[in-house]
């Protein structure tokens, strides 16, 4: 793998919060160096289906001109925390490819115990932007492989530094991601390692969080593809 490809697994289209269509964000994320990019759009009961149907359906119909790897998945968004598991069963039974859950961000009034139950479900890869992170969330992220994200979006990156020093401690692995919902919001790998050595990660956990675990994830997600298609 090319060091400066970024793999981005967290960005929003038109079908929730997000400015662009799939396939212009597909095409800048094509332009500014990614490899592979998730699209992952506010979900709860009401959408889900209609989101990774959606993504599913682009990428059958447009795979040999998308320019890079197109990973279906939704981001669960003050979803409850008893609801949390099913639906994110229900999105991967869907055909997603990934799960992220819309964490405990210091900015926005998220359910207590969202980040517990993100981290406790089995469906979930990715605990997106989780505020005042406990050091028991992180080590039970760490023990079942849940990435947590250090977020380069104004507001939700504002606890990264704490974040970032309690995943340490765990012995979690990180993601950095944009939470894309605008075209500017995409970053290359230059900027991506400045967000991670702004939340304090030393160069080791700075190249495991924009290089290692990004591939890491990306070859669990591909393995998951040739599991389902095979069965």
């Amino acid at each position: 793998m090319e060091n400066n490809q970024r793999i981005e697994f967290h960005s929003h289209t038109v079908f929730s919060d997000g400015e662009l269509i799939p396939s212009e964000l597909i095409r800048r994320a094509v332009v500014s160096g990614h490899r592979a990019l998730a699209i992952t759009d506010h979900a709860d009961a009401s959408n889900i289906d209609e989101l990774v149907a959606r993504l599913v359906r682009l990428r059958q119909e447009q795979r040999a001109s998308l320019g890079l790897q197109l990973l279906v998945g939704v981001e669960l968004t003050h979803v409850g925390p008893a609801d949390i598991a099913k639906l994110a069963r229900r999105a991967r039974m869907l055909g997603a490819d990934i799960v992220l859950v819309h964490g405990e961000t210091i900015v926005e009034p998220v359910a207590p115990g969202t980040n517990a139950a993100a981290i406790a479900s089995p469906d979930v890869d990715v605990l997106a932007h989780p505020g005042m992170l406990t050091l028991q969330e992180a080590e039970d992220a760490a023990a079942r492989g849940c990435i947590i994200e250090i977020s380069s979006r104004r507001g939700h990156g504002m606890a990264n530094g704490h974040v970032a020093r309690i995943c340490e401690r765990a012995g979690t692995l990180m993601v950095v991601n944009t939470d894309t919902h605008a075209p500017g919001d995409l970053i290359d790998m230059t900027s991506a390692q400045l967000i991670a050595r702004a939340a304090g990660l030393g160069e080791d956990q700075v190249m495991a969080a924009t290089v290692t675990t990004p591939a890491v994830l990306l070859e669990r997600i591909l393995a998951r593809q040739a599991r389902r298609q095979r069965a």
